[in-house]
Formats: C-alpha cells, sequence, structure tokens
C-alpha cells in the first residue's frame, strides 16, 4: 500500500441498553455518542460519522449538532455525516451547517451525501417518494455547484431557483470535503465519478470482494471523465472484542435484534444463526471477532478494492455504551496499527 490509508467509525446512534435491558433515553444515548467520538479521537482513530436517521431505534437525526459536540472537546479526529439524507434536505443549509461545523472544528468537517436506505424522513419533511431519484439528483447538483464557494445560479423542479447566489459561511481552505455514499448502484457509482467526488461503499451484506467491479467502474469512469484520481472507502458493520468468541456471543443477539426489527419493516425473515455466521466469516460483511482477526478480514478488503478508507458501523442495537467504549478502544490500540503491519508486508 502507497496510499495513506485512513480508519473510522461509524454510528447510528443506536438506542442501547443499560445491563438489566432498560433502554437508555434518547438524551444518554446522544452524551453517550459524544463520549465514543472523544474517545475515538485519544485512542487514533482518524473520522467518526454519525448517521442520520428520524425513527424510535436510532437517537441521531441532527449529526452535525452532536459533531459539533464532539468538535469542542477533540483536536485531531475528522468528523462527518454517515450518511446525510441529501433527498429530503435543502442543500443549502446543509452546506451551511457543515461549513459552520467545519469552522468549530478548525477545518476537520466532511460530509457523506446520500439517497438514504431509510424513507421516514420523506414524509417527515413532505416529499413524496416517487420523486426520489429526481430529489437526489437536482439536490446534488445544487451542493457540488456551492462546493466552489462561488456565486451559484440553478433551476430545477424540486426547490426554488438559486440566481447568481452566495452561500455563508465559506470555509477558511475554500473546500468541504464531500463523499458520495452508495449501496450497490452501477449508476450511483457513475455518478460519483461525473460529480469528482470521492466514493464511500457501504457494504453491508456478501462478500466485500464483490465490491470489486464497482471500484473499478468508478475508476475507469474518472479516467474517461479526464478527472483526477479520487478515494474509495469502505463502510460496514462490525465488532471488537478480546476473542472471536466473545465477540460473536456479544454482538449476535443484538444484532439480530437490530436487523429483526428493520427486516419486519421492509419484509425480511428473521435473522437465522447460520445467516449471522455466514457474514461474520471471511467471506462476509460483517467484521466481528478478536482484533486479529477483525485487522486480517479489514487488510483483505483493502487490497481486494484498493481502498483508502475503512469505517466500522460499531454500534448494533442496543447493544451496551460500555461494551462500544471497549470495542473502540480495541479497534484504535490494536485493530488499526495490525492492519497497518499487514498491509505493509
Amino acid at each position: 500500500m502507497t496510499k495513506q490509508l485512513e480508519f473510522g467509525l461509524d454510528t447510528f446512534g443506536d438506542v442501547t441498553s443499560d445491563s438489566d435491558g432498560t433502554p437508555r433515553s434518547y438524551p444518554q444515548v446522544i452524551r453517550d455518542v459524544i463520549a465514543e467520538g472523544v474517545l475515538a479521537d485519544q485512542v487514533g482513530v482518524d473520522f467518526i460519522g454519525l448517521g442520520e436517521h428520524h425513527r424510535d431505534d436510532f437517537a441521531i437525526s441532527a449529526p452535525d449538532v452532536a459533531l459539533a459536540a464532539i468538535a469542542g472537546q477533540t483536536s485531531r479526529i475528522r468528523l462527518g455525516s454517515a450518511v446525510t439524507v441529501l433527498s429530503s434536505d435543502d442543500p443549502v443549509r446543509v452546506f451551511q451547517r457543515f461549513a459552520t461545523l467545519d469552522a468549530a472544528s478548525n477545518g476537520r468537517a466532511e460530509v457523506i451525501l446520500g439517497r438514504g436506505s431509510f424513507t421516514e424522513s420523506f414524509p417527515l419533511f413532505g416529499y413524496e417518494l416517487s420523486q426520489y431519484e429526481e430529489l437526489f439528483e437536482e439536490k446534488l447538483d445544487i451542493f457540488t455547484r456551492l462546493l466552489t464557494e462561488k456565486p451559484v445560479t440553478w433551476q430545477g423542479s424540486t426547490r426554488p431557483a438559486l440566481v447568481d447566489q452566495r452561500v455563508f459561511p465559506t470555509t477558511e481552505s475554500g473546500s468541504l470535503k464531500t463523499w458520495i455514499g452508495v449501496g450497490g448502484s452501477p449508476e450511483s457509482v457513475v455518478r460519483a465519478a461525473r460529480y469528482g467526488l470521492p466514493l464511500m461503499l457501504a457494504i453491508i451484506g456478501g462478500d466485500p470482494v464483490r465490491f470489486a467491479p464497482y471500484a473499478d467502474l468508478y475508476r475507469r469512469a474518472l479516467a474517461q471523465l479526464e478527472s483526477p484520481e479520487l478515494p474509495i472507502g469502505v463502510h460496514s458493520p462490525g465488532y471488537v472484542a478480546a476473542t472471536d468468541e466473545q465477540a460473536r456471543e456479544e454482538f449476535w443477539p443484538e444484532y439480530k435484534k437490530m436487523r429483526d426489527r428493520i427486516g419486519a419493516d421492509r419484509g425480511w425473515p428473521p435473522m437465522a444463526k447460520s445467516e449471522f455466521d455466514r457474514e461474520a466469516g471471511p467471506h462476509g460483511s460483517l467484521y466481528v471477532g478478536s482484533p486479529e482477526t477483525v485487522a486480517q478480514k479489514i487488510a483483505s478488503t483493502v487490497r481486494a478494492l484498493d481502498a483508502t478508507r475503512f469505517d466500522l458501523k460499531y454500534s448494533a442495537g442496543p447493544l451496551s455504551h460500555d461494551l462500544l467504549m471497549t470495542c473502540i478502544e480495541l479497534y484504535g490500540t490494536v485493530v488499526i496499527p495490525r492492519v497497518r503491519e499487514l498491509l505493509a508486508e
């Protein structure tokens, strides 16, 4: 590996439980997430990403606000969304919020834009799901124009036009790092290349190696557009404990609760233990195990995709805050150094 590899952590602010099974309050979960971000900074993690959701099993609906709180207690970790559902937000306000976060954090803000795999924000904010594609395409077009930090003129069908409009605040660097989050659509991969934005692949099922053609498509599209090479990141769920057995025993029941609850809304059958074991195995999308097991699997994925960042989605349903803190510490102090060793061999 000659490229600089970054390591991140992502969470949706899953509503966790105490040791007696009592769910924590939304305010307490948010305070816990802030503490998790502070610990991630202390143990050497490069990035913390907070997802945006508007449902009762996740506490974070305003990632930029929680990230600002983390910014005030940290000095080096980069701070971003994972993801911002741009389709049901206003691109001008998204830019303003993250430019403000960038100022508050001395240039550490990032934003990952996506269409979102959850759709509860559409009726909440008065958008029609029938416009799912059109909303994202038009708002992404606006957002990428705003990234120039110059006057923008734009007209479309999903929001009022902009006429020679500047948006404030601007950033000190003149650039807000912006990624496109993609779940596996070739059209979305090409769109990221067309707009000249880094690609974040959300790999939440199946063998990560099967995403290699998407990484190749992205690089070929950039080349055809005569654009410079851009980063490719990976977002996948996982959990680190002292041993493989402990990690699976702690993670499995809580992951199943989360997976089955989401699946009930989408018509999926309950998750079987055999499916979990397959996904947590060498060729699945779950990075669950001891530091050595997780490090070996991350290194394999990074090599296969020639990725430049790996983000571990470390929270899983009601899995307790204390266990998440241990996972973060092991990820930062043991997994990350070990992956760097493996990739240097």
